[in-house]
């Protein structure tokens, strides 16, 4: 048996490293690799048992054809050929080109490899057919956005300089589910005396972390920051020297924002009462070195963006920056370091014609209006479970003029409305590298057992088919190994030692510039409260969207799965998904502990258990996971039917959080 590391590929912010056992031919084990600069050694309890995933019986082995009905399963398809299936993948692209313009080809990828080369492998060759274009929308570009419109380009802090603070704040993060190795940070804080406090909109995994713990009304977050940015500045407990030399706005922030929202305001809006905000407010500004811990959810409403603003304004007010262990960490930028560019060949000017918003693709595929959508291929990504408003979505998938290709590892309910299906590799039957949008360590994991059946990685497929349909271009000749090679060579920002140990294996911290936290690139060279270039200028409390409708709802992280990752494995557990009502909302519907009800919207329903549960706050329901169909407590239709498909207040991210619903009991 041989041990060889590696890294795991999925979508979260840690990308941990791995040591995989590797026995004839096979995946025997998957640990931690414990000289990981930020993981340590720990995995998550979905990777802890990859092998499992790697060598699942449910693993797609071949290329098959559709032969019956859409919708349906596996049994509509039969086994195929891979030149059967190019061919006839080709055939349909130059038809479709040819009889109603390239726009009519649709790509849809998302995070199903965080790979640098699988990931956007296919980004180069769409484009340069002309293809519809699809923008990375789906997950938290409105966080992304937040944190440019007060900070720019300004390099994210470091996560394990948590382990310095003397106050940690885990805001919007269920850390425990999606951002386990923080823990470790916060733990060492923990030991040398700092507090935690965790914000949320009900109660999580990680709630026993934490020494305080606030829950808030969904959506409501930036209140509570504007609230406490409030308190902080009537209870002189800004930093104001810092923020004279370092901070522009804070003055129109006060007279135009602050005066008017009191903590009595902030309270009405988020639901934490004036002396709870207060604690935390005079806790938070008199730490030496508070940090911010922020996660996706709170953007994924309407007013996800400006949430963000606010949220990020507090270290500047209290001068955070400027001290070890203190910040804010919303995401990390190791893609500075390794990206996309060689492989979406950035400087070949093959400029996509139509641009789709991720979130709208059930919109792209219904509406009878411009140029319609006649070819759609997937890969990395399963729309029929995880994109918003399924039920337009899958009635868009069921078009009988619509030609759709998925490239999967497993039968997915994506699968079922398939006219070619592609199997695909895992991450170790297949070379990449791989940055994280959670710290700042670079890895690369390459290939160590043989593909299972006939099974090809994204860039496999897609340089054949870029070859089948006539480009010629030698990038399409590269093998991974090669780009990988080019990707780390042509990286300015890494040394050429480094280089060499992450093209051996090895995984490498990258070096980031001595006082990087305190040199904010933006246009004016501070840190930017009101900011002239947004098109909201200043922070300001904005309001969700809501429903017309009295019940939030709110579908959280199940740690056994990732979206609609890791659903191929077997759980122990014949209730996989599960409502949490409190019980007093219950009694108002006459809901007993264990009822069957049905929650709906303008959009559709899902039928499901309800279970009391007194921590979940009225007016609020709780449900985990994104699973599959045959997962799902409906029959028909999955938690995503619920689910808009607009847009937030910048970034065109998704909405998945912003939804009401009403309740009713099943006879």
């Amino acid at each position: 048996m041989k041990e060889y590391k590696s890294v795991c590929p999925y979508d979260c912010p840690d990308a941990c490293g791995l040591i995989v056992s590797v026995e004839n031919n096979k995946v025997v084990s998957v640990r931690g690799n414990k000289d990981h600069a930020f993981t340590r050694g720990t995995l998550c309890p979905k990777m802890v048992h990859y092998e499992k995933v790697i060598h699942s019986p449910l693993r797609l082995e071949y290329p098959m054809k559709r032969i019956g009905k859409k919708g349906v399963g596996e049994d509509q398809y039969v086994r195929i050929s891979w030149d059967e299936a190019l061919d006839t993948i080709v055939n349909n692209f130059k038809h479709t080109i040819d009889t109603y313009g390239s726009e009519s080809i649709l790509r849809y990828s998302y995070a199903g490899t965080m790979g640098v080369i699988q990931s956007p492998a296919a980004d180069y060759f769409f484009r340069r057919i002309g293809a519809t274009d699809q923008d990375r929308g789906i997950c938290s570009p409105a966080k992304q956005a937040g944190f440019r419109s007060v900070y720019g380009d300004t390099l994210a802090v470091k996560p394990q300089e948590a382990q310095h603070s003397d106050l940690i704040v885990l805001w919007g993060i269920n850390a425990t589910a999606t951002d386990v190795h923080i823990l470790h940070d916060v733990n060492i804080a923990k030991k040398n005396g700092a507090q935690v406090w965790i914000i949320d909109t009900h109660k999580t995994y990680t709630f026993s972390q934490a020494h305080e713990q606030l829950i808030v009304k969904p959506g409501s977050d930036g209140a509570l920051a504007l609230g406490m940015l409030h308190i902080i500045h009537r209870d002189g407990l800004a930093d104001l020297e810092f923020i004279n030399q370092h901070v522009q706005g804070y003055d129109q922030l006060v007279e135009q924002t602050l005066i008017d929202f009191t903590p009595e305001k902030a309270s009405e809006i988020c639901g934490v009462s004036v002396k709870r905000m207060t604690e935390f407010a005079h806790a938070y500004a008199k730490a030496k070195a508070p940090f911010i811990r922020l996660g996706s959810g709170l953007s994924r409403y309407g007013n996800g963006a400006m949430t963000c603003r606010t949220i990020n304004a507090l270290p500047a007010v209290v001068g955070a920056w400027q001290h070890l262990g203190g910040g804010l960490l919303s995401s990390a930028s190791g893609s500075k370091f390794v990206g996309k560019d060689v492989m979406q060949q950035a400087h070949v000017h093959a400029p996509a014609t139509r641009l789709m918003p991720m979130i709208k693709l059930g919109e792209m595929l219904t509406n009878p209006e411009g140029t319609k959508v006649h070819s759609l291929y997937i890969f990395s990504s399963n729309p029929a479970i995880t994109a918003p408003d399924q039920n337009v979505v899958r009635r868009g998938l069921m078009r009988d003029d619509l030609f759709t290709v998925v490239h999967e590892r497993f039968f997915t309910d994506t699968c079922k409305y398939a006219d070619i299906i592609l199997p695909a590799t895992t991450s170790v039957e297949h070379d990449d590298i791989y940055n994280s949008y959670g710290h700042y360590t670079i890895g690369t994991g390459y290939k160590l057992i043989d593909p299972i059946g006939e099974s090809r990685s994204n860039w496999q497929v897609i340089a054949e088919l870029a070859k089948r349909m006539g480009l010629v271009d030698e990038f399409f000749n590269l093998s991974e190994r090669e780009l990988i090679d080019q990707i780390v060579r042509t990286s300015n920002r890494i040394s050429k030692e480094d280089q060499d140990t992450i093209l051996s294996g090895e995984p490498v911290e990258m070096v980031v510039p001595e006082n990087y936290k305190m040199d904010f690139k933006t246009p004016s060279g501070k840190i930017e409260l009101y900011n002239p270039h947004d098109v909201e200028p200043l922070i300001r409390y904005m309001l969700p969207y809501g429903d017309n409708a009295p019940f939030w709802l709110i579908n959280g992280n199940d740690i056994r799965i990732l979206d609609s990752s890791f659903c191929e494995l077997d759980f122990d557990d014949p209730e996989l998904m599960k409502l949490r009502i409190h019980p007093e909302d219950a009694k108002l519907y006459d809901i007993a502990n264990g009822d069957e009800v049905e929650i709906y919207n303008n959009r559709g329903s899902v039928k499901i258990k309800a279970y009391y549960d007194d921590e979940v706050q009225q007016g609020t329901l709780v449900t985990l996971g994104v699973w599959w169909q045959s997962q799902s407590s409906d029959t028909e239709v999955a938690i995503n039917a619920l689910m808009a498909d607009r847009p937030t207040d910048q970034g065109w991210g998704s909405t998945f959080y912003d939804v009401q619903v009403d309740i009713r009991k099943l006879s």
